[in-house]
């Protein structure tokens, strides 16, 4: 959450001359309603399941491509299970750099009502042995441009 993984994997995308497909817009554009009303109105648990099967499908095209993965993904065992079998990067950001992009949270359904530092300390703590598990290259973001990441992204990649 707020590493910039929609933003980065575009751009990667277009230097790669690869489709890009963020999975969280998938689900929205299919679903006809956003992350936080899906939150709402079914539950983490059911987001998490239409989150497994998208990303499932993505992963079973033949065709290289770019995905965004919301940061909780990993947290589904299967979800590890497949994207361990592809090339996984992991935009990792630090604390300060989270809290400061993802700001009041109002849009972050998983932050709603909470006190935010908390709860971004609380799914860091949860998420991060899992981004390790997955994770073939890692590239640090704070304090670099989208172009810096993306040219950190394709030297690992290539």
């Amino acid at each position: 959450m707020g590493a910039g993984k929609t933003s980065v994997g575009a751009l990667l995308a277009e230097r790669l001359h690869r489709p890009f497909f963020d999975v969280d817009a998938w689900i929205e554009n299919e679903e006809g309603v956003s992350i936080a009303t899906l939150f709402q109105t079914r539950g983490e648990a059911a987001f998490r399941e239409l989150e497994a099967n998208v990303l499932a499908s993505f992963l079973a095209n033949p065709v290289a491509s770019v995905l965004s993965v919301g940061g909780g993904a990993v947290t589904h065992d299967g979800n590890r299970r497949a994207m361990a079998q592809k090339r996984v990067v992991w935009l990792r950001a630090t604390h300060p750099t989270i809290t400061s992009r993802v700001g009041d949270g109002s849009d972050r359904p998983l932050l709603a009502g909470k006190d935010i530092p908390a709860e971004l300390a609380r799914l860091s703590a949860e998420r991060l042995p899992m981004y390790a598990e997955v994770a073939d290259v890692v590239v640090d973001v704070d304090d670099q441009t989208l172009d810096d990441v993306v040219d950190r992204v394709v030297a690992a990649l290539t």
